[in-house]
């Protein structure tokens, strides 16, 4: 088991099926198809901000990433992470390299 830790110079937000909030530092426990513990990531669901707690796959040919945001389980195409989306932050934008981490841990 590794550990991921991004810096960013601003906190910001990014679209997916919804949007994404990602605080200046994120944080997760690496494993084989795994980010656990997840600190610094926020998904919007119907009006509330929820933590991402985990983000994982269970069987690559699905291509769906699974994200545990405690309550529920929501199901993410891999096409999403096809071309890395745009993270607005307050002193304009910035592309984020979490993305490409999240995006090649799926397929090893």
């Amino acid at each position: 088991m590794g550990h991921l830790e991004v810096h960013l110079d601003h906190p910001c937000l990014a679209q997916y099926e919804t949007t994404v909030f990602f605080n200046t530092v994120v944080k997760a426990n690496l494993s084989f198809r795994q980010l656990k513990v997840l600190d610094g990531m926020s998904r919007e669901e119907l009006f509330l901000w929820l933590p991402v707690k985990d983000i994982f796959v269970t069987d690559p040919s699905s291509g769906v990433i699974l994200i545990d945001i405690g309550y529920a389980l929501k199901y993410l195409a891999f096409s999403h992470f096809d071309e890395p989306p745009i993270c607005r932050s307050p002193n304009g934008t910035l592309s984020l390299s979490l993305i490409f981490i999240i995006a090649s841990f799926k397929f090893n």
